[in-house]
């Protein structure tokens, strides 16, 4: 055993225990399932997987309970009808469906409707203290898109709520957690998983855990844009990862732009707004002070949206009798509406708009539904949401696309790899709706572990065995950066990548921008080649960053080929120069691939799942 390990066989930072078997640097650890990531879904995940009797181990970048599932901030959407009794998983199932403009894959969206109240209950079971009805029950709030209020949520600190109750739960199961500890490879035995290749962040110290079930839960890709509401570990680890094992990503080009992210001061730009401002009151302004959503009602949700200001404000009381405020209306809608009145001059003085619930509720009722909101603007921008307007825009907040897999177990092409929550694509289609995040991480997450503990269980004797030079191939690609002479600063091209990512491949694309991004990013590709790290292994950010970035290129190359090819408007996709649906887009899903070299990204069209005669009647 190395210096590394304390006395007591534990890693002195973390606590994890060091294995027996550690000799020249390398730690080896033989687990049933490896879970990489500990935000909602990765928790979920690892305790489905643990109770099914599968040894398992959590993997996560940053400490246990720091996961960017904190960020979601509103509810989990569940059709739990306390509110509105008339609410099942039939309407949720249609609201999920044409949020994604009928892009989702309808069997993911028929799990997640009918499973999430269960799992919502089962939270609870497990110590989630929700908000409450009047009568007791778990209280369910408004969000866009949602026709009626589903959302289950504490004040606007549910994910908050949803970390600490999985995390405590995890660890009373006694499930081990290497936390600050990255993962760089998936290995391969054939056509099979046969585990993973990561390196604790604290010491530089290598770690091969021999598994041959690994489930990717390693959220988005919001790292890769200047603008945007996510954390730091969201740099792409899972989609890029699954891509070099072999598996596909599906649905890349939709990038939704959450509508309210901050905008002033610039300190803590793109900071997440949570939509529970408008389901409570918020409405949107203009520099003129004028309502604009009026302005914006799409043909599509013309319907069931109200297109007075009367109406829109008597829905707050009635909701039968009245029509949902545009406010309301899915994130896509609302971000391209703001984003147009940015570009026609109405801005604010610090490029956004205004978002007022301050002349709407009181001060009391603001401190009690949305207690983060209020502490965040009154802490970080000196602004008292409960007697002025917030300045808010569009930030990167979510991406629809990710790894495809199968709807049931959440399994990729590749045999015991698996996707969960944000990383894995298909379920949202070309928007997501607010508040069906969480909701998917719990039910797909509890499918995914369960799967993998029954696909370990059955290999019986026979596991994939992981190849040495496969770890030693791991090994120096890793250490790469420490070996150029001379080259670039990982940082500067991160600047640069976010730079382009932001002006080229934002919320409005065209094809001369989308060229110029891909021609940028394989310029980025080679400056990536010849990157330097300087220092050692031992807490070395630089080093951490150069990994992220080979992970952040892959990615962004796949979101700005799939946006170059889908040549209509739908969802998270606005194309400038295609600016209105295509029907015959709407029958297909873009499907991405690392190329045969591993240099690039191929793509190709696959047909939309056939969706049940049943199911389709809810459409008609």
């Amino acid at each position: 055993m190395t210096d590394m390990s304390a006395a007591n066989g534990r890693h002195p930072m973390t606590g994890n225990e060091l294995s027996g078997e550690a000799a020249g640097g390398m730690e080896r650890h033989d687990y049933d399932v490896v879970v990489v990531g500990a935000g909602g879904a990765g928790l979920r995940a690892a305790i489905a997987a643990h109770e099914a009797g599968a040894r398992t181990a959590i993997v996560c970048k940053s400490l246990l309970g720091k996961a960017h599932t904190v960020m979601a901030e509103g509810g989990i959407a569940a059709a739990m009808g306390n509110r509105w009794p008339e609410d099942n998983w039939e309407v949720h199932f249609r609201d999920t469906m044409r949020g994604g403009k009928m892009l989702n894959n309808w069997r993911m969206a028929q799990l997640h409707a009918q499973e999430a109240p269960e799992r919502v209950q089962e939270l609870e079971d497990w110590g989630a203290l929700f908000d409450r009805t009047d009568d007791g029950l778990i209280s369910q709030r408004d969000f866009g898109g949602h026709k009626y209020a589903r959302l289950a949520h504490v004040g606007d600190r549910t994910g908050l709520e949803m970390i600490r109750t999985l995390q405590q739960r995890a660890v009373a199961l006694g499930i081990d957690v290497f936390m600050e500890c990255t993962v760089t490879d998936v290995f391969r035995d054939g056509d099979k998983v046969a585990g993973a290749f990561a390196y604790w962040r604290e010491s530089g110290r290598f770690i091969v855990f021999d598994a041959p079930s690994v489930i990717l839960a390693t959220g988005g890709i919001g790292k890769s844009f200047k603008v945007t509401s996510n954390s730091w570990e969201y740099t792409g680890d899972g989609h890029a990862l699954a891509m070099r094992a072999g598996a596909s990503l599906i649905n890349m080009e939709f990038v939704q732009f959450h509508p309210t992210g901050m905008v002033w001061p610039p300190s803590v730009k793109g900071l997440l707004v949570t939509e529970s401002v408008r389901g409570d009151g918020g409405i949107l302004k203009n520099s003129e002070g004028k309502r604009f959503m009026f302005d914006y009602i799409p043909e599509f949700f013309r319907a069931e949206t109200a297109d007075t200001v009367e109406e829109a404000d008597a829905w707050y009381d009635d909701k039968k009798n009245n029509r949902r405020p545009p406010e309301l209306l899915p994130r896509d809608e609302v971000a391209r509406a703001i984003n147009s009145e940015i570009k026609a001059g109405r801005g604010t003085p610090h490029g956004g708009i205004y978002l007022d619930i301050a002349s709407r509720r009181t001060p009391e009722f603001i401190r009690k539904r949305l207690p983060s909101m209020y502490h965040q603007f009154k802490e970080l921008a000196d602004v008292d949401i409960t007697a002025e307007p917030m300045e808010i825009g569009p930030t990167c907040h979510y991406v629809m696309g990710g790894v495809e897999v199968d709807a049931d177990t959440q399994e990729s092409a590749v045999t015991g790899l698996y996707a969960v929550g944000e990383c894995s694509g298909g379920m949202h289609g070309s928007n997501r709706l607010g508040g069906n995040s969480l909701g998917d991480l719990l039910v797909f997450g509890k499918r995914a572990g369960e799967h993998a503990s029954t696909y370990a269980a059955s290999l019986a004797g026979a596991r994939p065995r992981v190849d040495e030079a496969d770890v030693r191939a791991a090994q120096a690609s890793a250490l790469a950066p420490f070996e150029v002479e001379g080259g670039e600063n990982p940082y500067t091209i991160q600047s640069d990548l976010q730079q382009s990512m932001n002006d080229l491949v934002g919320i409005i694309r065209t094809r001369a921008e989308l060229e110029e991004s891909l021609d940028a990013i394989e310029v980025f590709k080679q400056r990536a080649a010849t990157m330097v790290v300087e220092g050692h292994r031992q807490y070395n950010p630089g080093w951490h960053l150069a990994l992220d970035l080979r992970n952040m290129l892959i990615v962004s190359e796949c979101i700005a080929r799939a946006a170059l090819a889908r040549e209509e408007s739908r969802g998270g996709h606005t194309r400038d120069d295609f600016p209105g649906p295509d029907p015959e887009w709407g029958t297909k899903n873009l499907v991405v691939n690392l190329n045969e070299a591993g240099t690039g990204v191929d793509l190709h069209e696959k047909p939309l799942p056939e969706m049940p005669e049943e199911l389709k009647g809810y459409f008609a």
